[in-house]
């Protein structure tokens, strides 16, 4: 079996949690008493692991917030990343996926440099693109399927010659592409109404849902009908709900606090499924 799913999957029971907490760690949105520091964002980050790290089977940190910085934001990721719990899956939001040779590149990067224990894809250029994420048959790999923005109906909800829609044909093709477990789907918070008919066509996929929160997906619609038979099987993101509470604070852990309280409610909404 596949030793990521089975690392989330043990939090997952052993917490009564879904929550994945997403390290959107934006320095313009960051408070202040972080800021003054020699490493803000990293800080920032050790600041919300600490406060989340009762509650969350998983994080994801969304690479685009350190490639924006360049070196010094690559560096800030790799040590987040090193600060995790070991105990919770790490993902990384980088929606990669090209030309053989060059996704094999990328796997190389997130798999055996950063050792994430899994990564988010894009399905556009098909299966040899995303062959070699797949080669790495302990990890698990998220495949975006039916995403939580309103441009999701410009192609993933688009109807085929076939009959049915694009988003249903990725997931056809994912659970084709899944060796020893490892493959995932991301599917929007927002498109609850569907998550439950997704879950029932791929029993088998895991489920990274995103969108609840800021997007205003239903946390409890995504959690009940987002698990698998024996209540794992998926992911409940929310980055900018938790790391970004309103207020002022004068010190960390003034912040940890109202981080903790909001990850604390999350946590207990999800336990109800369980």
């Amino acid at each position: 079996m596949n030793a990521a799913r089975n690392k989330v999957n043990e939090q997952i029971t052993a917490k009564k949690s879904l929550l994945c907490v997403g390290l959107d760690s934006d320095l313009d949105k960051i408070p202040p008493v972080f800021r003054s520091m020699p490493r803000p964002v990293l800080e920032f980050n050790r600041s919300v692991v600490r406060a989340t790290r009762e509650h969350a089977a998983a994080y994801k940190i969304n690479t685009a917030f350190y490639e924006s910085r360049g070196v010094e934001g690559l560096q800030d990721m790799q040590d987040t990343l090193e600060n995790l719990p070991c105990e919770t899956l790490s993902i990384a939001d980088a929606k990669r996926a090209d030309i053989g040779n060059t996704s094999r590149m990328y796997a190389e990067a997130f798999f055996d440099h950063w050792n994430f224990d899994a990564l988010t894809v894009a399905p556009y250029m098909g299966y040899d693109s995303l062959e070699p994420f797949f080669a790495y048959d302990q990890k698990l790999i998220f495949v975006l399927c039916l995403t939580s923005n309103p441009g999701s109906a410009d192609f993933e909800e688009q109807h085929l010659a076939s009959g049915g829609a694009l988003y249903e044909s990725v997931l056809a093709k994912v659970r084709e592409w899944s060796r020893n477990g490892n493959a995932g789907i991301v599917v929007g918070a927002t498109k609850s109404s569907l998550v439950g008919e997704i879950r029932r066509s791929a029993p088998g996929l895991f489920m990274l849902i995103p969108g609840v929160g800021a997007q205003g997906g239903s946390l409890q619609e995504s959690a009940a009908l987002g698990v698998d038979d024996r209540k794992q099987g998926a992911l409940v993101n929310v980055s900018r709900g938790v790391i970004y509470p309103e207020g002022e604070f004068d010190t960390p852990e003034a912040f940890e606090e109202a981080v903790n309280a909001r990850a604390r409610a999350l946590h207990h909404e999800m336990q109800s499924i369980f």
